[in-house]
């Protein structure tokens, strides 16, 4: 005799969903943290990453405390200059003027003595030399005077403002010139001044001095104030306009009294790289 046992229905199987401990969620966390880390801080260095890291594991294991990871403070490079100047870092700047519409007057500036800017100290004498040419992007260089606009300049003046650690302000240099009378007599002139922009070249002043400044000067700004009448239409004597036009020339001074050209004490120009206070009245050297 056979007994059969009634047939039971299958048991549903449940599946189990794991549930994330606080141990797994930790890594996931941190991953995520060093993700947004370095996408938002950029780490400029060795120190910077190892402590971004040890802040970022602190935070991890730290039961949830906040922490904050400071930015290093930038440090002054050593070979910073107090007073800035890329005519005391070069040697040499050219400074541009757009007077019309694609028509440059060009001012460049050298040193001739010494022509190591660092050793331009307070005592010594100070030789450089500029120049100035116009360029008429309208039209190609090589082009006939006639297709380009004319520019005449009538006077060229330069004075300074020394930067002084003391606070004191003083005017020790001045220059003031008709170009004609820098050029020899044969040169493109006219009554509204010298050409420019003429084969014969613009105008070259090779060679002048700033002599003896205060002891503490650790900076001197000149100021160039040129005046210059502008064609508005090539070969058109009816379209001239006056203009001044203004470029100012920052220039670093040393200690001379230390043997490594070490700056003067120290100071700060402004961001335009004048001298602090431009513009008050002092003592004419």
């Amino acid at each position: 005799m056979v007994v059969r046992r009634p047939l039971r229905s299958p048991r549903p199987q449940t599946q189990e969903i794991p549930v994330s401990s606080p141990s797994r969620r930790r890594p996931v966390r941190a991953l995520a943290l060093a993700v947004a880390l370095a996408s938002s801080v950029t780490l400029t260095g060795c120190t910077q990453v190892v402590d971004a890291f040890n802040a970022l594991q602190a935070q991890t294991s730290g039961g949830g405390q906040p922490v904050v990871v400071s930015t290093p403070v930038p440090q002054s490079s050593p070979t910073a200059m107090p007073f800035d100047s890329r005519f005391t870092y070069d040697g040499s700047v050219s400074l541009s003027s757009e007077v019309a519409d694609g028509l440059e007057l060009r001012l460049d500036v050298w040193a001739v003595d010494p022509k190591r800017t660092m050793e331009w100290t307070s005592s010594n004498e100070k030789q450089f030399g500029f120049a100035l040419n116009v360029h008429d992007h309208r039209v190609d260089e090589k082009a006939v005077l006639a297709q380009k606009r004319r520019v005449y300049i009538s006077s060229v003046s330069v004075t300074s403002q020394t930067a002084q650690a003391g606070g004191q302000v003083s005017n020790p240099f001045q220059f003031s010139a008709d170009p004609r009378t820098l050029v020899p007599s044969d040169t493109l002139r006219s009554d509204r001044g010298l050409l420019l922009n003429s084969f014969q070249g613009g105008l070259l002043v090779p060679t002048t001095s700033i002599r003896q400044l205060p002891a503490d000067t650790y900076g001197i700004t000149l100021e160039f104030a040129l005046n210059i009448a502008v064609e508005g239409t090539a070969n058109s004597d009816a379209s001239f306009t006056q203009q001044t036009v203004y470029q100012y020339l920052p220039v670093a001074i040393f200690d001379g009294d230390s043997s490594s050209g070490s700056p003067a004490p120290a100071g700060s120009g402004t961001s335009t790289g004048r001298a602090p206070g431009w513009g008050q009245s002092g003592n004419q050297g």
